[in-house]
Order: C-alpha cells, then structure tokens, then sequence
C-alpha cells in the first residue's frame, strides 16, 4: 500500500547575515511504495531546486554551499513579482525577495571529479522556474528536478563519511535484495542546522532507480 506522506519538522533558527532567525517548515511531499525498517522506497514529483558547485571535503562542500544557498533564499536575489508565502520566512534585506526554508539539503558528488560536490535546496511548492526571483550570485543556478523514483535509508548522528559509506552499503544490499536497480549516483539529504545535537539529527541516503 503506497503511504503518501508530508512531514513538518523541527524549526531551523539561522543567525547568518543578518542575526535575524528563520525557521524551516517544508519537505517535499512523496509516496511511499516500500518500507523496511530505515529503508524506504520513495516517489517524488517534478521538483524545483536551487544549487551550488563548491569543492572540498564532504563537510566543507556541505558548510559553503548551504551559505551560499541561503543567502539566495534570505533575500540575495532579484525581486521579479510579489509572491504571497504560506509558510515563515526569514526577513530580508530591502528590496529582495524572501523565500520559506525548506529540508533537505541535498549534496552528491560531481561525477568523474574528485572533491567536487553538488548541494542543492529544493524550493517551496508554490514556486516554480518562472516565478522564483533571479539570484544575485551567479554561482546559484536554478532549475527544474524530473519526477524520480528513489532507495532512501534514514539514520542519525553527524552524517561522516565513513557514516555516509556505510548506509551507502546497507542501501545498496536493501536494493540488491528488492532487485531495485540504480540510476545515478547516490546524494546525502541533512534536515537539520549545524548546531542541532547529533543524537537529535536526521540524515538519508538516496539512490535514485529505475521507474
């Protein structure tokens, strides 16, 4: 029985820029099609995203694309239309453009490189790539993510390397053993801020597969 499920989640407060705090209330909606313990087989729609290429580490990718995402999204940007939010944002700086804070932050590597690694946010539901406004870093590109079918195994704590390869692993056999097989690289989803207590954090793995 596929199971359809949205998630309201804890509220991130962000003193970046500006100390003002923000909360973050939205994850994208997805059915639901298997559920195995931490294991999940997961179906989500077209999505829209913003994201960065950074380099280094895991963690110093994960660190320098989430700023300058949310610099995008706490008012670095261009207004193009007033758009009505429905769920908290953050205030911004005269002028721009506000948008609501959402989870998961998504980071995968960049194939074919090494220490090159993709982080992305994906935009609140009632936008789309024609009503989002324009960011002022040309280092945040925007972009329309296809509907996708996805293994996601969920765990806590800091979300290592050696964390992530591990559930990487598990992943991998859950899908072996459900004849799932993948299509693209696997990406590291974080719901929570830095400062979040590691035994309170969230974390997945996602693979995406074939339909």
């Amino acid at each position: 029985m596929k199971i359809k499920q949205t998630f309201c989640f804890s509220a991130i407060l962000l003193f970046m820029f500006w100390g003002e705090p923000a909360m973050a209330t939205e994850e994208p909606v997805f059915t639901a099609s298997l559920k195995e313990g931490a294991f999940e087989v997961r179906s989500y729609p077209a999505l829209v995203a913003a994201e960065v290429s950074v380099t280094g580490t895991r963690d110093q990718a994960s660190s320098a694309g989430f700023k300058l995402l949310a610099g995008y999204i706490f008012g670095g940007n261009t207004r193009r239309q007033s758009i009505s939010m429905t769920a908290p944002v953050v205030q911004s700086k005269p002028g721009s453009e506000t948008i609501a804070m959402t989870a998961p932050v998504i980071q995968s590597a960049l194939p074919g490189s090494t220490g090159a690694w993709t982080v992305r946010f994906i935009m609140p539901a009632a936008f789309t790539l024609n009503t989002l406004p324009t960011p002022n870093d040309p280092r945040v590109k925007l972009l329309e993510l296809p509907s996708a079918r996805y293994a996601v195994v969920m765990f806590s704590g800091m979300a290592h390397e050696d964390d992530v390869i591990l559930r990487t692993a598990e992943l991998n056999t859950f899908m072996a053993e459900h004849a799932l097989r993948a299509v693209g690289p696997s990406a590291l989803a974080r719901y929570n801020p830095p400062w979040t207590l590691w035994f309170l954090r969230r974390n997945e793995v996602h693979i995406p597969i074939a339909p």
